[in-house]
C-alpha cells in the first residue's frame, strides 16, 4: 500500500475475483465435458461396433449351417448364400473357408485374393478383429473354428466386411459429439459468466454505497443485501460508527481542553492588563493549572490510542494499594480501608492509577476522615466493580449528573480544577467502563461505583 500525490491510499490487489471464478468454472467445464465426451464416445462407438459385428454373424451362421463335406473331403454348401455381394468381385463383402492342408474355399467376390486368417486362434466361439491386409480397404473380420462331421480337419470359417460404413458412422457420431459438447461448453461458460456477474452484484452495490457515503455524507450502508454479504456490511457499519465515535471523542476532547484553558488564560489576560503587583505568582499558578490540564488531555489521548490495541491488562488491587500509599502521605489524618478480591482489568496501569487516584483523593479531600475501597471481583461478572465510599457530606441526588460536567464543582472552598470526575468518566468510557454516584449506606457519604472491563473479555467502546 502507498499514498499517491493526492493523498489517496492505493491498495495492491491480488487479481480479479471474477476472473478467478471464471477460470475455475472454465477449467471444470473443460474437464467434465472432456471426461463425459470420452465416456459417451466409448459407449456409442462400442454400440455401433457391436451392431456391425452382429451383422457379420448372420452370413457366418448361415455358412456354418449349410456347410458339409463332399465325397472328396472338401467343404461345400448344401444351399446357396443369398447375399449377392459375395458374388461381385471387390464388393467389400467376403467369406472364406480354410483348413490345415486344404486349399482355401473363397467367395467369388475375393477373385484372386485370399483372406489372411489368424492361425493362432482356435476358438469355438466367434471372434472379431480388424485387418488392413487389403490396400485402402480396412476390413472387419468374424472368424470361427469348427470341425465338420466325418473330418479330422479344423476348419476356419471367415466372413469379412469393409469398415467404410462403420467408420463413417463413427466419424459422424464423433463430429456430432464434438460440436454438441462445444456448444454445451460455450453455453455453460456463458451461464457461469452470468452467474458470476449476478453473484458479485452485491459487492458492486456495496462499493457504490461506500462511494455514496464519501460523496453525499451518509454515515451507514442501509441497502438490503444478501445474507452472505450482510455480515461484512454490519462490520463496515460498525467501523463507521466507531469512526464517528472517535471523531466525537476528539471534538469532546478539544472542547474539554478549550474549556480547561479558557479560565486560566482569562485570569492571566486580566492580570496582565491590570498590571497586578502579584502578576508573577498569578502566572505561575495559572501556568501550573494549564499544565495539569494539558497533561490530563494528553493522557486521555494516549488512553484512546492504547485502548485500540486491546492488549492492556492491570491488577486492580495493586493499583489501589499504590494509590493509597501516595494519597495517605497527603492526607495523613484519613483512615483508608481496602478490601476485596483482586482481578485484572483491561486497561493500562497508569490509566487505572489515574482513575483510582482521582476517586480516592476526592474521597479523602471531601470526606470526614474515613475512606473504604471495596474490590468486587466475581468471575462470572462481565465487569470488575470497585466501590469507593467516604463519610463526608456526599452529593445531592439531583446534582450527581451535573458534577460530571467539565469544570463542575460543588465545594469551591478547596483547591481543584473541577475536572476529576469528568476525567474518571471519560477514561473509563474510553475503555468500555462507566462510573456512577450513589449514597453510602455504611458511612453516609458519597459512594462511587467504578465499573471496568475484565481483562480477556469483550470491550464495548
Amino acid at each position: 500500500m502507498a499514498d499517491d500525490a493526492g493523498g489517496v491510499l492505493k491498495v495492491t490487489h491480488t487479481g480479479s475475483l471474477s476472473r478467478r471464478m471464471m477460470v475455475i468454472a472454465a477449467g471444470w467445464i473443460v474437464i467434465l465435458l472432456s471426461v463425459g465426451g470420452f465416456a459417451l464416445d466409448r459407449v456409442l462407438t462400442s454400440q455401433l461396433q457391436a451392431e456391425f459385428d452382429n451383422r457379420l454373424t448372420i452370413p457366418l451362421n448361415s455358412m456354418l449351417r449349410s456347410a458339409e463335406l463332399d465325397p472328396f473331403g472338401e467343404v461345400r454348401f448344401n444351399s446357396i448364400l443369398g447375399d449377392q455381394n459375395y458374388l461381385e468381385p471387390g464388393s467389400g463383402s467376403y467369406w472364406q473357408i480354410s483348413g490345415e492342408g486344404q486349399n482355401p474355399l473363397p467367395s467369388r467376390s475375393l477373385w484372386d485374393d485370399r483372406l489372411s486368417v489368424r492361425d493362432d486362434i482356435n476358438a469355438t466361439e466367434t471372434i472379431f478383429f480388424d485387418s488392413d491386409q487389403f490396400e485402402n480397404e480396412p476390413l472387419r473380420i468374424a472368424q470361427r473354428t469348427i470341425q465338420l462331421p466325418g473330418s479330422d480337419v479344423r476348419w476356419q470359417f471367415v466372413v469379412a466386411q469393409k469398415r467404410e460404413d462403420i467408420d463413417n458412422q463413427i466419424a459422424t457420431v464423433r463430429a456430432t459429439l464434438a460440436w454438441s459438447f462445444a456448444v454445451l461448453g460455450i453455453g455453460l461458460f456463458l451461464m457461469a459468466m452470468a452467474q458470476t456477474w449476478y453473484g458479485l452484484g452485491p459487492l458492486r452495490r456495496v462499493r457504490q454505497a461506500i462511494a455514496r457515503i464519501r460523496s453525499t455524507g451518509l454515515n451507514r450502508v442501509t441497502e438490503p443485501l444478501p445474507l452472505e454479504v450482510q455480515p461484512m456490511v454490519q462490520e463496515l457499519n460498525a467501523l463507521l460508527a466507531h469512526s464517528e465515535k472517535q471523531a466525537e471523542e476528539a471534538r469532546t476532547h478539544a472542547g474539554n481542553l478549550a474549556h480547561a484553558l479558557k479560565t486560566p488564560l482569562t485570569v492571566l489576560n486580566n492580570a496582565a492588563h491590570a498590571q497586578s503587583p502579584d502578576l508573577d505568582k498569578t502566572v505561575l499558578r495559572e501556568a501550573d493549572t494549564m499544565q495539569r490540564h494539558v497533561d490530563h488531555h494528553l493522557a486521555r489521548a494516549r488512553a484512546v490510542g492504547r485502548r485500540a490495541t486491546g492488549l492492556s491488562r492491570a491488577s486492580a488491587m495493586e493499583s489501589a494499594l499504590g494509590v493509597e500509599r501516595a494519597v495517605s502521605r497527603l492526607y495523613s489524618h484519613v483512615r483508608f480501608d481496602i478490601d476485596g478480591k483482586d482481578g485484572d482489568v483491561a486497561m493500562e496501569r497508569q490509566d487505572l492509577d489515574e482513575l483510582l487516584g482521582n476517586l480516592i483523593e476526592n474521597a479523602a479531600k471531601y470526606g470526614g476522615g474515613s475512606v473504604f475501597v471495596t474490590m468486587d471481583a466475581e468471575p462470572e461478572a462481565e465487569q470488575y466493580i470497585i466501590w469507593i465510599e467516604d463519610d463526608g457530606a456526599g452529593i445531592p441526588e439531583k446534582a450527581r449528573d451535573e458534577i460530571f460536567g467539565r469544570g463542575a464543582r460543588l465545594d469551591t472552598g478547596k483547591p481543584g480544577t473541577g475536572l476529576g470526575l469528568a476525567i474518571v468518566r471519560d477514561v473509563a468510557q474510553i475503555y468500555g467502563g462507566n462510573v456512577s454516584l450513589h449514597e453510602s449506606e455504611d458511612l453516609g457519604g458519597l459512594l462511587v461505583k467504578l465499573m471496568l472491563p475484565r481483562a480477556g473479555g469483550a470491550v464495548t467502546v
